[in-house]
């Protein structure tokens, strides 16, 4: 560009126009052969407002700035060197038209060349100072405030969005070694997932992946199915809490092959049907190593259960069932004794909340002695009858091997005549029981406290909503002195009496309870002031408690006594208690204001539930 805006072509079209008007005037010298004269001007003796000059200073300066190009002559050159003075002006203008185009043409070439150089000069220094793949999984776990495992990826409840889904799909390639995803509790990976999927071949050797609560979609489940055979290495497979999974579990069991290798597969509430019952059934044949199986919280699937237990010959290495609040029926329990045979390794039995089987272990339970190595039975809230119990009074003592039994809600269990609570001494690995709300009277509770002797490894002992328990606490005095071991005990709603706490707190002065560590004695609204008086004082010898409730009934309320202050006073010496339940209790304004004070003047961080 020149000075007043054209560019130099232009420019030089119009000084090329000057020369063809003072062609006349030069045509004398050159007719008598002084064209030498004319030629040698220096460029001195040209005027430096004249055009001509500035056509001579143009083609010097580009002379000199191209060294690979080859020289070209001088505009004046070019313009005598072409002249014929018997050519017309017309055709003369045209020719050095054309000369100066073809010039600018060049000059584009070359710089188009320069550009090029720069261009791919630049993406080598970007890909030089780009991250590697390292860094950028390093950057992308600081961001969501994990850290970096080549073996573990851990971004459960992360929040993570479909960007970053897609982030990290394009980090796999950096993660050869991967064996464990959980990306469960992330709504946004719904819909995304098959762009995570498409990169498994990069982490063959997976074997852990657990997607609860992502909201999957049809598509995402499809997409999943298709990944099975790029992760042949995959044992757990955890997908809990995918609503829209219901229906469409077909999708996933078609692409399993004979010789998978799982062993942990859980579709916990996902609104499975029986149709997706009889799917999961078809497959079990290509799942020999399976081990863990839980479908519980799947209201409609108990519908097929008969033609699941069926299959379950399949899998003979299984060790845990879970099949809690499946619409279980009377037809189902038979189907499943009669897998029972099949599973001798099970070690888990979860049948509970399952209401309509109640009245079918008369005729169900035959095999259930046969589980030798069974440690967890589970039958709360199992409606379970008179003629039930009779049934399981006669097993479950049979399980040489069981360690947690769980009969609670099941108030038949407390009024049958049959001794189902004193044939557990025949358990002595028993470390948990729970018979809360089971209607228990003076004689069963006697019974229980018996065989309590026996169970020298008790560890947790749940009696809640037993109301016999109240005022004869006493008779669980011996097994609580033997049951060193105990570290849970619930008493909620037992209509406990002052007489009760302090029997607690002698056997705690006593050196038994040491290990205690969680204490629930909500809901007894018999306990008086006094009582509250004698156990606060008593409540410092509970090293090792952590959880303390004390709430009363919801349907009431009640002034706080001078007890208060022996309370307070007794949690500076208890360093392992983090939580202390106090519903329901009405505090004075200067209790409140001790209660609030209490964390900051103490150093401490319990959490009060008021």
């Amino acid at each position: 560009m020149v000075g007043n805006g054209q560019c130099i072509c232009c420019y030089e079209r119009g000084c090329a126009r000057v020369l063809l008007k003072i062609i006349p005037s030069m045509s004398a010298d050159l007719l008598k052969g002084d064209t030498q004269s004319c030629q040698n001007k220096s460029e001195e003796d040209i005027p430096k407002s004249s055009p001509f000059g500035f056509v001579i200073k143009q083609f010097q300066g580009k002379r000199s700035s191209s060294g690979k190009r080859k020289e070209q002559p001088s505009a004046i050159q070019k313009f005598f060197s072409g002249f014929d003075f018997g050519k017309s002006e017309g055709k003369a203008r045209q020719e050095i038209e054309e000369t100066e185009i073809n010039n600018c043409r060049a000059d584009d070439q070359s710089e188009k060349e320069n550009l090029s150089v720069e261009d791919e000069s630049s993406q080598l220094i970007s890909e030089a100072e780009s991250p590697s793949g390292e860094q950028r999984l390093n950057q992308f776990m600081q961001k969501l405030g994990k850290k970096p495992n080549s073996k573990n990826l851990d971004l459960n409840n992360c929040a993570l969005s479909a960007a970053d889904v897609t982030e990290l799909a394009s980090l796999l390639p950096f993660l050869p070694e991967l064996e464990e995803i959980s990306l469960s509790w992330n709504g946004c990976v719904g819909g995304t997932l098959k762009t995570l999927t498409a990169q498994f071949h990069h982490v063959n050797l997976l074997k852990v992946l657990r997607l609860n609560s992502c909201r999957l979609s049809a598509e995402d489940i499809t997409s999943l199915g298709e990944a099975f055979e790029i992760v042949p290495q995959l044992e757990e497979l955890d997908l809990s809490w995918n609503s829209n999974i219901g229906g469409k579990l077909s999708l996933l069991t078609k692409k399993l092959r004979k010789g998978c290798k799982i062993k942990l597969l859980k579709i916990t509430d996902c609104n499975l049907t029986a149709r997706d019952g009889e799917s999961l059934a078809e497959i079990l044949n290509v799942l020999p190593n399976l081990e863990v199986l839980d479908l519980s919280i799947n209201k409609h699937i108990g519908c097929s259960m008969k033609v699941i237990a069926q299959d379950l010959r399949n899998v003979p290495g299984l060790k845990e069932l879970n099949l809690h609040m499946c619409g279980l029926k009377q037809d189902s329990l038979q189907g499943l004794d009669t897998a029972l045979q099949h599973l001798t390794a099970l070690r888990k039995l979860d049948i509970s909340c399952n209401k309509e089987i109640g009245g079918g272990f008369k005729d169900s339970a035959a095999h259930l002695a046969s589980l030798k190595n069974l440690e967890v039975l589970d039958l709360h809230q199992c409606c379970v009858t008179e003629e039930d119990v009779t049934v399981l009074s006669q097993v479950i003592p049979l399980l040489s091997s069981l360690q947690e039994l769980n009969l609670s809600w099941n108030k038949n269990i407390g009024v049958s005549s049959d001794p189902l609570l004193g044939r557990l001494r025949f358990l002595p690995k028993l470390r948990s029981v729970a018979i809360s709300n089971c209607g228990l009277g003076k004689e069963s509770f006697s019974s229980l406290a018996e065989a309590a002797l026996h169970l020298p490894e008790l560890e947790i002992l749940d009696l809640s909503w037993n109301k016999c328990v109240g005022g004869n606490l006493k008779l669980l005095l011996g097994a609580l002195k033997l049951a060193t071991e105990i570290q849970v005990l619930r008493l909620s709603s037992c209509n406990l009496v002052a007489e009760d706490l302090a029997l607690l707190t002698l056997l705690s002065h006593d050196g038994h309870l040491a290990r205690l560590q969680k204490l629930d004695l909500s809901y007894n609204n018999t306990i008086s002031d006094e009582g509250w008086m004698v156990f606060c004082q008593g409540l410092t010898v509970f090293k090792e408690l952590s959880e303390l409730d004390v709430s009363l009934r919801p349907s009431s309320c009640r002034a706080c006594g001078t007890w208060f202050s022996e309370l307070l006073a007794a949690l500076t010496k208890l360093p392992a208690l983090a939580e202390l339940g106090m519903q329901r209790w009405v505090l004075s304004e200067s209790q409140r204001k001790q209660l609030e004070g209490f964390n900051r003047d103490n150093k401490r961080n319990i959490r009060f539930d008021c």
